[in-house]
């Protein structure tokens, strides 16, 4: 069945032909790599036109030529208000407004307690948090109504990892800023979730969190026995619960946060 604004939809990810997000313009921060490149390849693959951004002009264009399709990448910083606000400016001139936002550029690594420097909190609360309210701040003039947010938070919120808690706590605000703004905006009829995604090794192992290939494999193969899913997660995984999450199929869902992550943080697999 084809996606309608008010009509039931069946979101059928096997039909190619099935375009579920067909005429619908997109945001997705972040998006020349890892879970932002996933889900923005995802995203145009079902029908949207995607604008991606990231700090590096180099690889957003180099990400929007892999995607190759409805797509557009532009060098934006989410942590400068007026990059955001010129950004809002040339959507709204290219395509009127925005359908979706994807709010998914942050980042961190692991950072012993003791070693924590003001440099690294200043980047962590920049990137993670103000990046995200000024990503959906600045779209609110051109985000329609009945448009869908969603926040990329992680599971690390619930799990109190080693040298990961400041990281861990942006995430958790993450979460409540989509609660929160679920009720600013419910009187545009404007949703807001979050996902919070599993293990899903990408680029990021290696560039931010310093290991080696042979590091990232050994590190898959001890944490795969502590997944009911029996895998790691993938950046499709998480795209594809992006397109859910922007379809008409969850129109009834908002304020929730949307743990992707194979049920390793909510069911207990055991370990071989």
């Amino acid at each position: 069945m084809e996606s309608t604004k008010k009509g039931t939809t069946i979101l059928d990810m096997s039909r190619p032909n099935n375009k579920v997000l067909a005429g619908r313009v997109a945001l997705v921060t972040g998006g020349s790599s890892g879970l932002g490149f996933g889900a923005a390849k995802r995203l145009a693959e079902e029908g949207a036109f995607v604008y991606i951004i990231s700090r590096r002009r180099d690889q957003i264009e180099q990400a929007a030529a892999r995607i190759g399709i409805s797509v557009r990448g532009i060098a934006v910083d989410v942590t400068k208000k007026d990059d955001m606000l010129r950004l809002a400016e040339t959507i709204r001139k290219e395509h009127g407004g925005l359908d979706i936002i994807f709010a998914n550029a942050g980042g961190g690594k692991a950072i012993s307690f003791e070693d924590l420097t003001e440099e690294d909190v200043d980047h962590l609360l920049g990137v993670n948090i103000k990046g995200v309210i000024f990503t959906v701040q600045t779209m609110l003039p051109i985000l329609k109504d009945g448009a869908s947010v969603i926040l990329n938070a992680s599971i690390t919120a619930d799990m109190g990892l080693p040298g990961f808690a400041v990281y861990a706590a942006t995430k958790a605000a993450i979460r409540s800023l989509a609660r929160s703004w679920t009720t600013d905006l419910k009187h545009r009829g404007i949703r807001v979730n979050s996902v919070s995604p599993g293990v899903v090794p990408t680029e990021g192992y290696n560039t931010e969190q310093n290991m080696t290939d042979a590091q990232v494999a050994d590190y898959v193969q001890r944490v795969t026995s502590e997944i009911p899913a029996g895998r790691v997660g993938t950046p499709k995984d998480i795209g594809d619960a992006v397109v859910f999450l922007a379809s008409d199929a969850s129109s009834f869902i908002t304020g929730i946060d949307l743990v992707v992550d194979g049920g390793m943080t909510r069911v207990y697999a055991g370990r071989n």
